[in-house]
C-alpha cells in the first residue's frame, strides 16, 4: 500500500508489512492487483474503515484483473466501476461466496464483474444500495452492461445471482451442474433450512425468532436436524464433489455455511460434532485439496477469528458464551420424574402440578421445563419471550378449570429473589 506513495508508513506488527495511516490515504482505498495468469492471490488489509471496524482482518481472493474496492464514502454504482457487473459482498458474507466461488471457477476478469464492497455506497442501509436491494443484504449485483436484455439493472438473492452468473457464462469454466436435481435439491433445501435460521449461531437475541423458531435452543437443535437431512442427500457417492467428480452449484452453496457451522456450533455444544460424517469429510476434502474453496475458507474464517471472535461476537449471547450455570432446584427433580408430582397441565415446554402446601383452595405452580437461565424473572431477556408467553397461557388455562377449586378469575403470582419471597430459584 504504501509503494510510490508519500507520508509516514507505520509498522503493522507483520514481518512483511507496513501501512500508511488511512486517514492520509484517499478516501476511497482502490487495491488493483494484476496477475499474469489464473492465479489466486490472498491479501490481507488491516483497520480498513471505521465502518467495518478497525482493526479488522480482511482476506479475499483477486482474480486476475479484479480490482477490490473499499471506501468510507457514499458513492454511485455508475462512478464505482465500468465493469459489465458489479457484485456487492463482503468476505464473511456465506450466502454471497456461492457467487464468488462461481466467479474463482471460472476465472472471470474484473471487466466482466468487479468484486466491491456495500461500503463503497455508504453501507447496506445506504439510500445508493437500497435503490439496488430494498432489502438491505449483501450479496446484490449491479448489471451496467448496455446489451442487457433483461431489463432489470439489479439481482438480489444469492441463489438468484449465482444462476445467473452460470447462465451468463455458460462458455467459461465449470458448468455448475445447473440442471443436476441432486445439486438444486441441496441448494434449495439449504437456502430453505439452513440459511433462514443460520442467525442463531451469532445474532443477538434482539433478532430473534430465528426463521420459524422462537428461541435459540430450537433454531440450533433443527439447524443440525437440517444437516442430517442434507447427509441423507448425499448417498455413498465418492466422488470429491457432491454430484460426483465436477464442481455443482450445490458445492458452491453449501460449503460457505458449512464454514460457519464447524467454527461456531461447538461453541453452542462440543461435545457433538459440528458437521456429521460424510458431510464433515467432504468439507474437510474441499477446504485442503481445492484451491478456490480453500480461498473462500480463509475469506470468511478470517473474519470470524479475526474480526467477530476478537470483539467478543460471543460473549453475550445465550448458550455460546452465557449458559444456565446456577444450581440445580426440587423443580428438576419433578420434570426429571424422580420426585412425584400432581400434574395439571403438561407439553414439551412446561409442567403445572398443584402445590405440595398450598396456600388457597387452588394453587398450582406453572414452571417451564428448561428452566434456560430463569432463575428468577429478572434474568429474562428477548430470549425468554416465547416461554414467559406460554407459561402466562397455561396460567390463564388452568385458571378457568373449575373442577381444580378455581371460581371466577385467580390471582397470578410471580415471587422474584429472596426479598420478593421466591423460595426456589426455577421461575415458577
Amino acid at each position: 500500500a504504501n509503494q510510490g506513495k508519500k507520508g509516514p508508513k507505520r509498522d503493522t506488527g507483520h514481518p512483511h508489512c507496513t501501512a500508511t495511516p488511512l486517514e492520509e490515504v484517499v478516501s476511497l482505498l482502490l487495491l488493483e492487483m494484476r496477475l499474469g495468469g489464473r492465479g489466486i492471490l490472498r491479501i490481507s488489509v488491516l483497520g480498513i474503515t471505521s465502518n467495518i471496524g478497525s482493526p479488522f482482518h480482511l482476506t479475499t481472493s483477486i482474480r486476475k484483473s479484479t480490482h477490490l474496492t473499499m471506501s468510507d464514502q457514499p458513492t454511485s454504482t455508475t462512478s464505482l466501476s465500468g465493469s459489465k457487473h458489479i457484485l456487492f459482498d463482503l468476505p464473511v458474507s456465506n450466502n454471497g461466496a456461492r457467487c464468488r466461488i462461481i466467479l474463482y471457477k471460472k476465472g472471470i476478469p474484473k471487466e466482466e464483474v468487479d468484486l466491491v464492497s456495500p461500503m463503497a455506497l455508504g453501507g447496506l442501509k445506504s439510500d445508493e444500495f437500497l435503490k439496488l436491494n430494498p432489502a438491505g443484504l449483501m450479496p446484490c449485483l449491479s448489471i451496467q452492461k448496455p446489451e442487457n436484455k433483461y431489463g432489470i439493472s439489479a439481482l438480489s438473492e444469492s441463489d438468484t445471482i449465482a444462476r445467473y452468473l452460470i447462465s451468463e457464462y455458460a462458455s467459461v469454466g465449470p458448468s455448475f451442474l445447473g440442471d443436476h436435481p441432486l445439486s438444486n435439491q441441496i441448494a434449495r433445501w439449504h437456502d430453505m433450512y439452513l440459511t433462514t435460521i443460520q442467525g442463531a449461531m451469532y445474532k443477538t437475541s434482539e433478532r430473534l425468532p430465528f426463521g420459524n423458531y422462537a428461541d435459540r435452543k430450537s433454531a440450533i437443535s433443527a439447524y443440525r436436524k437440517n444437516l442430517a437431512v442434507i447427509e441423507r442427500f448425499m448417498g455413498n457417492d465418492t466422488g470429491m464433489f457432491l454430484c460426483g467428480n465436477e464442481v455443482s452449484l450445490a458445492d458452491a452453496t453449501l460449503f460457505p455455511s458449512m464454514v460457519f457451522a464447524s467454527y461456531i456450533l461447538p461453541k453452542f455444544d462440543d461435545s457433538v460434532a459440528a458437521l456429521p460424517p460424510k458431510l464433515a469429510k467432504w468439507y474437510e476434502n474441499l477446504k485442503c485439496n481445492d484451491e478456490v474453496f480453500a480461498t473462500v475458507y480463509a475469506e470468511i474464517q478470517g473474519v470470524l477469528e479475526n474480526s467477530w471472535e476478537a470483539k467478543g461476537r460471543w460473549n453475550d449471547i445465550w448458550l455460546a458464551g452465557k449458559t444456565d450455570s446456577a444450581p440445580g432446584t426440587l423443580f428438576d427433580k419433578i420434570i426429571a420424574g424422580e420426585i412425584p408430582a400432581s400434574v395439571v397441565k403438561e407439553d414439551d415446554h412446561l409442567l403445572a402440578f398443584k402445590d405440595i402446601n398450598p396456600m388457597a383452595p387452588a394453587h398450582i405452580l406453572v414452571i417451564p421445563k428448561d428452566r434456560s437461565g430463569l432463575t428468577n424473572l429478572r434474568q429474562a431477556s428477548a430470549e425468554h419471550t416465547d416461554i414467559l408467553g406460554r407459561l402466562l397461557i397455561a396460567a390463564g388455562e388452568i385458571a378457568k378449570d373449575t373442577e381444580l377449586g378455581f371460581g371466577d378469575g385467580a390471582r397470578i403470582v410471580i415471587n422474584d429473589g429472596s426479598d420478593g419471597g421466591q423460595e426456589v430459584m426455577h421461575l415458577h
